[in-house]
């Protein structure tokens, strides 16, 4: 195993801090170099978490400015990059990482530049550089879910992944979810800005075995057992483009939220006055933030029309297909036993938690391979749920199956 000095761009934001403290603790991490545009920010986290017994350094990073990007990077073996928005900043880093020599992971979900930074897959081998991106809960944890699903099939038809807004196993996520709305300041929190992106206009998704751009907030009914069923809907999200290339569903995939109608009605009142120009990504952040009299009243007529996500889990990935020349569907979700604070309930943790355990994947060279590539095709999904037991008390409590992850494999006509 080599020695590995490691780039954390953006390590005092929230998911960045977790996967920080988690990658202290690696094997073979020799020096982490927190680097974020605020010095103050990186100092503070580097003090926090000083006693790990791993070097750590702070550093002042724009990552705008190329010259200094560039001079930072030559001085890690692996970046992790949790600057976002991606759809800004995504290109910048990789491209720089590439050209520094630079092993690269982040947690990108946006489909449109997953697009664009798959497309350095040529740079990326010509310069021996390994680079997985979306490697937070979704995308990340969910293409892994949808690896061990696919494993159950011979033949593929619907893939999709899915995860919670306003459910959760122990109803514990509200709370976190009303304070990432807006930021200290009140302004908008970026990643609701970005949600509003990925509500609005086209998205990819999965149709008959194609990649096309449909409206989103599309609703999908799932029976996915004698016990789970219900509907979701689509949002834009990487998942479908990276595993209609790994996988080649013959039939349909999406990226889905598990979301009560109330919450689904009025995200869907923000998308038709984002599409009419009433509103902007940032202007509709606002408002789900502090939601308006009007638009209320019409989610509210709305929401009466809309199916519920009824009994589906929270956060799962699930795949149609046959196996011995039988139909059957197969469910794999986190292995946490009912009652239990869901991992998925804390986005800092299940997002900063797979990062560091994909950086652990790379160390070790195990699965170090040139190029640019999602989750599912160049990280072990087996090794990556036993590891993450060790990090998730829950999945390791009696009652949870081993390997940190539940199949359910259930033959068309027994639903």
């Amino acid at each position: 195993m080599s020695a590995m000095r490691i780039l954390a761009l953006g390590g005092p934001g929230a998911m960045g801090a977790v996967a920080v403290r988690v990658a202290a603790g690696l094997p073979g991490v020799t020096e982490i170099v927190v680097a974020d545009r605020r010095l103050e920010a990186a100092e503070g986290l580097v003090r926090r978490l000083g006693g790990s017994g791993t070097a750590m350094r702070p550093a002042k990073v724009d990552v705008t400015d190329d010259a200094a990007l560039r001079a930072v990077l030559r001085g890690a073996d692996v970046v992790l990059n949790t600057v976002g928005p991606y759809y800004r900043f995504g290109m910048t880093v990789l491209s720089a990482a590439i050209a520094t020599g630079t092993h690269y992971l982040d947690i990108c979900d946006d489909w449109e530049p997953t697009q664009r930074m798959l497309g350095l897959g040529e740079e990326a081998r010509a310069a021996g550089v390994c680079a997985v991106v979306g490697m937070g809960a979704s995308p990340g944890m969910s293409n892994l879910l949808a690896a061990r699903a696919v494993e159950q099939l011979d033949r593929v038809r619907d893939l999709y992944t899915a995860w919670p807004v306003d459910v959760s196993g122990d109803g514990g996520q509200d709370d976190e979810q009303d304070e990432q709305l807006v930021e200290p300041d009140g302004r908008p929190g970026a990643a609701v800005v970005h949600w509003m992106e990925q509500i609005s206009g086209k998205v990819a998704v999965v149709s008959a075995g194609r990649l096309v751009h449909r409206q989103p907030l599309q609703p999908v009914f799932l029976a996915l057992s004698e016990t789970r069923s219900g509907t979701a809907y689509t949002v834009g999200h990487p998942e479908p483009v990276t595993l209609h290339s790994s996988f080649r569903p013959t039939g349909n995939a999406a990226n889905l939220m598990v979301v009560t109608t109330g919450t689904l009605a009025y995200l869907d009142v923000l998308r038709r006055d984002i599409d009419a120009g009433r509103l902007t990504n940032e202007t509709a952040a606002v408002d789900l933030a502090k939601p308006s009299t009007s638009r209320a009243l019409r989610a509210t007529v709305r929401a009466m029309r809309l199916k519920g996500p009824g009994s589906l889990p929270p956060f799962f990935a699930a795949a149609t297909g046959t196996r011995g020349g039988r139909p059957v569907t197969v469910l794999a979700r986190l292995a946490e036993p009912p009652g239990t604070p869901g991992l998925i309930d804390n986005m800092a943790e299940a997002t900063g938690i797979p990062l560091a355990l994909g950086l652990a994947q790379l160390i070790d060279h195990s699965r170090l391979r040139p190029g640019v590539h999602p989750p599912e095709t160049v990280i072990d999904p087996g090794r990556f749920f036993h590891d993450l037991v060790r990090h998730v008390p829950a999945l390791a409590r009696d009652g949870a199956a081993p390997g940190g992850v539940t199949i359910e494999v259930t033959e068309a006509g027994r639903r």
